[in-house]
């Protein structure tokens, strides 16, 4: 879909729908007051040439957003959307045409790809009318990183049975501008990886992706880790029915590192980036993981393997020890890791977690800012006692099941290595199980695409990064 930024009304565009926040606008574009349905975010009115849809969702940057993502899936056979800018809303222009350029392209997605026979036809262009052309930058930049996240969308809605460790390899090989390599885990001493990978017959990669710009500084040197387990069985601890059935998202936090590593890249963002995701399966096989086996980190430390279904936070222990390895100053992990987090944040918030808090705000800051909401958890020395094991160096689960998020982190926080590092768990709003009534709708949101390329951006602008 390509976003246009036009000073002309939108009767001069040639749309096939018109589109109007409820308001001034819709009035003037002579939408009847019954044509405002509140149970409908999007009411369609038929009437000489183009569909009017009036948008009854709130004006703010959210509302506006949904709207502009409703607008295009409400338009009917593709074509084109006109939007009619109203400068008289509570929300800055630039605020306004980023939300809009972003929620037309999030609208666009259709995650349905499988389907045989012939696919319905896509919008092709969304035009913010009567709008500064000044803006078309803020525009043309919301609509790169929303097509990223789309790219995210599509690798956790896959079935795994195209999504594998493999799959996710080859995705990453076609990324313009990133240089993409793949580490078999065995030579390069990622135990914990290659263990939890033997549980199945599609072998486990770690794979790194580089952005390496000219005149990049040296420091910052930044590291995005996603957890990628392309299916997640939980192995000898067996997932129950209504949960297995959600476990190809497991890898959202490896798809969101893939995704933003493409638009920090398009972008031409002047810092250095490496993305290091591993991926596995964790399946029910004789050569699962079981528990009281006993494996070694890349790290060195040992770990009792006291839950097989706790294997995000082993794969995860080798990446981060990786990425800190070669060379990362800063360090951020995404996963989708606790089905506690998501039980005490719904599906709109992620958890982060860093002993650093100013790191940690930074992160969080920078989701709140880019529409990947985001809040801060704590992390206090004195759950460290609750992951030693009486018979290796640590346990990957708590004797307790009490403060299962924070447990988690603090398990990561043992292979962060020095300097900053922040945990994003983010379980509930990778994936929807109904419409929460946003631009999404059900499935994939590729949470955390926008939430790193805007903190990227800020470590690009602002050297003054806290300290390694």
């Amino acid at each position: 879909m390509h976003v246009e930024i036009q000073q002309f009304a939108p009767d001069a565009v040639g749309a096939d729908l018109v589109a109007a926040p409820v308001g001034r606008r819709a009035s003037e574009l002579g939408a009847p007051p019954s044509a405002v349905a509140a149970a409908d975010p999007v009411a369609i009115v038929y009437r000489e040439g183009p569909a009017l849809a009036v948008l009854t969702v709130g004006s703010d940057v959210d509302g506006l957003r949904t709207a502009a993502a409703r607008a295009v899936r409400a338009c009917p056979g593709g074509g084109t959307v006109a939007w009619a800018f109203d400068s008289a809303l509570p929300v800055p222009a630039e605020e306004q045409v980023r939300a809009l350029a972003e929620g037309a392209v999030i609208g666009a997605y259709d995650g349905r790809a499988w389907r045989s026979g012939e696919q319905p036809r896509p919008v092709e262009r969304f035009v913010i009318c009567g709008c500064d052309p000044e803006l078309a930058p803020t525009a043309d930049r919301a609509a790169l990183v929303a097509r990223w996240c789309n790219v995210a969308r599509e690798l956790v809605d896959a079935p795994a049975n195209v999504v594998s460790p493999e799959g996710l390899a080859r995705r990453a090989q076609t990324i313009p501008g990133v240089r993409a390599e793949t580490v078999e885990p065995v030579p390069a001493g990622l135990e914990a990886l290659a263990a939890v990978g033997a549980s199945s017959p599609a072998s486990p990669l770690l794979i790194v992706l580089h952005h390496a710009p000219p005149g990049a500084p040296p420091t910052p040197r930044l590291a995005l880790v996603g957890k990628a387990v392309t299916f997640d069985t939980g192995g000898y601890f067996l997932k129950p029915q209504s949960d297995i059935v959600r476990q190809k998202a497991d890898m959202a936090g490896g798809a969101a590192v893939l995704a933003a590593l493409g638009a920090i890249a398009e972008l031409g963002l002047p810092l250095s980036v490496t993305g290091v995701v591993p991926a596995c399966e964790n399946m029910l096989s004789g050569t699962a993981i079981r528990p009281t086996d006993v494996i070694t980190t890349a790290a060195g430390l040992t770990v009792e393997v006291t839950n097989p279904d706790a294997e995000g936070r082993l794969i995860l222990a080798d990446a981060l020890w990786y990425a800190r390895r070669h060379g990362a100053t800063h360090l951020v992990d995404l996963a989708t890791l606790t089905g506690a987090l998501r039980a005490g944040m719904g599906d709109l918030y992620a958890g982060v977690f860093a002993a650093d808090e100013s790191w940690r705000d930074a992160v969080v800051a920078a989701g709140n800012a880019s529409g990947d909401l985001a809040w801060p958890w704590p992390l206090h020395p004195r759950y460290r006692p609750l992951i030693e094991s009486t018979v290796a160096d640590l346990r990957n689960t708590a004797g307790k099941g009490f403060g299962y998020p924070i447990v988690a982190a603090t398990f990561l926080q043992q292979f962060a290595g020095d300097g900053p590092w922040a945990h994003v768990d983010m379980l509930g709003p990778a994936l929807l199980d109904e419409d929460r009534g946003d631009a999404f709708g059900r499935g994939a949101t590729g949470y955390g695409v926008r939430m790193l390329v805007e903190l990227t951006t800020r470590l690009s602008a602002d050297r003054s990064t806290p300290a390694a």
